[in-house]
């Protein structure tokens, strides 16, 4: 699997990021080995997990797999801190005293002594954003973290994040934005891609399936065994069954059958390759899922393919995301 510098950073990841989301859920302890063991033998390096997902469980089936499965060396791991919440006076938010509990959390159900990319999960409007920073900097100062990032954030949020983190001598800077970024969503283009690319700061896209509604199985619709099927994901997958949607994944079949491959890797092609895009974050319930993405790392889509994706997915930019003619 080919390689990529994450932002301005020292960092270097593959172009696929494996998500864990499932973990410890719709995917146990046993599969979640054998997805790791395929991604690692693929040449894939990055991990991505969360404090909060599966209230934590994740983070711990990952971290009994670390020196079992796959040298922990090996790996670089992300996990994600602010979302996890509590009725106690630091249960969660992304306040100084939350965050560091939040990371020794981490570090205590990954068994690891260091986070390699620490992220943001979300903005905190309740809490001053240069306490938030500084406790950033605390992190990798102490040695627990080694780079930091955000995810979810607004443009003018991701802005001021970076320009404060370069603006002070000693500060760590914000290496990469992990967002929901797919032929389906586009909307991180009006401000949030242009923002990463001034500040040198890498796109970790999520969902970069349309949430599963890229791969063509919802077209005649809802198969039972499909996160669409299922309780506690039915609502985010719907959200992008609509008629826009229906014309995009019409064009993703369309030039997967030209291509000879799946839709799942001509949408996964698409997002991979635009501009400030470093690895897709890849979620899969079982191997068999992931398989079908790691086939992407072959394609690279022709021009004219690319520029008819473009164009049907295309979002109605307005002033000022537009230029002034």
């Amino acid at each position: 699997m080919e390689h990529r510098q994450l932002g301005r950073s020292g960092l270097r990841v593959s172009r696929m990021a494996l998500g864990t989301m499932t973990w410890g859920r719709d995917t146990d302890a046993d599969e979640a080995a054998t997805q790791l063991m395929a991604f690692t033998e693929a040449g894939g390096t990055l991990v991505d997990t969360a404090d909060v997902y599966v209230e934590g469980e994740s983070e711990r089936i990952l971290g009994g797999l670390l020196g079992e499965v796959v040298p922990r060396d090996e790996l670089v791991i992300t996990t994600k801190a602010v979302a996890r919440r509590n009725d106690g006076p630091f249960g969660g938010g992304a306040s100084r005293g939350a965050l560091l509990g939040a990371l020794d959390g981490s570090l205590r159900r990954l068994g690891v002594d260091h986070i390699d990319l620490w992220q943001l999960h979300a903005w905190d409007k309740s809490v001053p954003l240069e306490e938030t920073l500084a406790t950033l900097d605390a992190a990798v100062t102490s040695g627990k973290v080694r780079y930091v990032g955000v995810s979810n954030y607004a443009g003018w949020q991701l802005g001021t994040a970076a320009t404060l983190q370069r603006a002070l001598p000693g500060r760590n800077p914000i290496v990469s934005t992990q967002v929901e970024y797919s032929l389906l969503e586009r909307g991180v283009e009006r401000e949030v891609v242009p923002a990463a690319a001034h500040h040198g700061i890498a796109l970790l896209p999520w969902a970069p399936l349309g949430r599963g509604v890229l791969t063509g199985k919802y077209r005649n619709g809802t198969p039972p065994d499909s996160r669409g099927a299922s309780a506690h994901m039915a609502g985010y997958v719907e959200q992008h069954r609509t008629d826009r949607a229906t014309r995009i994944v019409q064009a993703v079949v369309t030039a997967a059958d030209g291509l000879g491959t799946s839709p799942l890797c001509v949408a996964l092609a698409w997002v991979r390759d635009r501009p400030g895009v470093v690895a897709p974050v890849v979620g899969a319930r079982d191997t068999n899922q992931l398989l079908g993405s790691l086939v992407a790392e072959d394609l690279t889509l022709p021009p004219a393919i690319r520029s008819a994706l473009d164009d049907v997915s295309a979002l109605d930019l307005a002033y000022p995301e537009r230029p002034m003619d």
